[in-house]
């Protein structure tokens, strides 16, 4: 298998936080310490009186994608409990091919 990533579609993220409290939970990161963290981005407006607000779960430096989970066969943490499906793990080649059929809203992470 080749360099590993994760692919955040984030056209559809909610905002929830449930890949920041998996996370959290995961490695028992200090209140401080985040492995990956939601950043909001809005609102902005998009028509008259309505708005829109953009969520991206940013995976920060202590982001190992979940080594320990994955050398056991698992997936890491973020991806397994993402409510809406817009984290996905694997290869980065794989990964690059699913990105091209997404739209502008989706990014890849490297460790």
């Amino acid at each position: 298998m080749g360099k590993i990533g994760l692919m955040i579609d984030y056209e559809y993220c909610t905002g929830c936080q449930s890949c920041e409290l998996a996370c959290k939970n995961e490695h028992g990161f200090p209140l401080d310490k985040w492995g990956i963290k939601m950043v909001e981005f809005g609102p902005f407006e998009m028509e008259e009186g309505k708005l829109e607000w953009n969520y991206l779960p940013f995976p920060t430096s202590y982001c190992d994608l979940c080594a320990e989970r994955v050398e056991s066969g698992g997936i890491p943490t973020c991806a397994l409990h993402c409510l809406a499906n817009v984290i996905e793990w694997g290869p980065v080649d794989e990964l690059s091919k699913k990105l091209e059929e997404k739209g502008s809203k989706a990014v890849i992470f490297l460790p």
